[in-house]
């Protein structure tokens, strides 16, 4: 639970205290994803605020969604990709000023 899986893998565990499986949770160096489910409303939006991740996804995997801009926190490394965020780095901003012609 304390290393970054890229892959086909995702660590899973069960708990019974959801403060305590938050903290797990948190408790890594790296936080580029998070997924959970839950139906219960309030439950999900509690746990989304506690989630110390960047992109997070409520029964959902949300990979590769253009609009959405994802990057990691921690050690899994800084820069965005994806969304306006994503596509700033590679802009070059031109000036251009004309007067009396």
């Amino acid at each position: 639970m304390h290393e970054e899986t890229l892959g086909p893998i995702a660590p899973i565990m069960t708990y019974t205290d959801l403060n305590q499986a938050i903290q797990i949770a948190n408790d890594t160096p790296c936080d580029l994803a998070a997924y959970y489910f839950t139906n219960n409303y309030r439950t999900g939006i509690y746990i989304h605020d506690q989630l110390e991740y960047d992109f997070i996804g409520w029964h959902d995997d949300g990979s590769s969604a253009a609009q959405a801009p994802f990057d990691g926190m921690k050690k899994s490394g800084p820069g965005r990709e994806g969304g306006t965020k994503g596509i700033e780095a590679y802009i070059e901003t031109k000036y251009l000023s004309i007067g009396n012609l």
